[in-house]
């Protein structure tokens, strides 16, 4: 049954999500606590490792998931499910896409797309922070040495147009010699 559930809610997900999967995770965690899963710690945890491992976060987030929950079958149904729906629609939608992109409505809705995206990766993010106590809200040295980081990471990055490579070890020196 478990299995079953694992499919149905990353199946669900896979077809209704859109702006990839940083987009996704508050939709994720919702589904994974109202099932009683796993805690917010653990789900937490599971994102950081899918985030850093090699390939698409989203599918990453479903293996792990499923293998928490119901071992490897569970992380075989959990990435089927996820990935299941993306390639329904790629084949269907690239099979329409090049006579439907010239409607200006679908111009103008992929377009109203962008803000709801950009707004659940902004709120994945502030979820991510205050769940790890990267960030909380009340200030201490802590957090606002942790925000000064991201300040200057974020100029690096948009100023400076700098390697992410380098903004993350620079990042971690300095969390060497702040932190330790």
């Amino acid at each position: 049954m478990i299995l079953w559930e694992l499919f149905k809610m990353f199946f669900v997900i896979g077809f209704v999500s859109f702006g990839g999967g940083y987009a996704i995770m508050p939709i994720i965690e919702d589904e994974v606590m109202k099932h009683g899963w796993m805690s917010t710690q653990v789900f937490t945890n599971i994102i950081a490792v899918a985030g850093m491992s090699p390939g698409p976060i989203a599918a990453n987030s479903a293996i792990l998931v499923g293998y928490s929950t119901a071992g490897i079958t569970g992380s075989i149904i959990s990435a089927l499910g996820i990935l299941l729906p993306s390639i329904i629609l790629v084949l269907i939608v690239s099979a329409c896409f090049v006579k439907l992109n010239n409607y200006p409505i679908v111009k103008k809705m992929f377009y109203g797309l962008r803000p709801i995206v950009t707004s659940l990766i902004f709120y994945a993010a502030i979820r991510f922070a205050l769940s790890n106590n990267i960030i909380s809200l009340h200030f201490t040295w802590h957090t606002l040495s942790l925000l000064f980081v991201f300040g200057l990471s974020l100029i690096a990055l948009l100023k400076f147009q700098w390697h992410p490579v380098y903004i993350i070890v620079l990042s971690g020196l300095v969390g060497i010699a702040l932190y330790s």
